[in-house]
């Protein structure tokens, strides 16, 4: 039984785009949080985006107007698409659910930005 799990990284040129994925069973995606980190080499762990109920959509400036975060209910499938990609974003992103009770965060999906 899969509880989550992130596919769509890869390497790609600065400029091109990704869009990853993030299927969770019924119950994790039903959680009131859901939202996008990375961590980069040598580096700790950072927001990326987050999508709530209450305050909706949340950008980190580093990505905002290049990121969208989206859902699909009827796949249980959370999106990243990331456009005009940098050198910069390459890092592991990790999707991550979230209410008062519980978090769970995904393996991780390497995305790496250079030419």
């Amino acid at each position: 039984q899969i509880q989550l799990m992130e596919s769509g990284g890869g390497l790609v040129q600065p400029g091109g785009s990704l869009r990853l994925s993030c299927v969770a069973s019924e119950s994790i995606f039903s959680l009131n949080g859901m939202g996008w980190y990375r961590q980069a080499p040598g580096k700790q762990r950072e927001f990326v985006a987050s999508l709530t109920r209450q305050t909706g959509t949340t950008y980190a400036d580093s990505v905002k107007g290049r990121f969208t975060i989206s859902r699909d209910n009827a796949k249980k499938t959370m999106y990243l698409q990331m456009n005009n990609l940098k050198p910069e974003d390459t890092a592991v992103y990790f999707c991550g659910f979230w209410d008062m009770s519980a978090s769970y965060t995904g393996q991780g999906t390497q995305v790496t930005v250079s030419s």
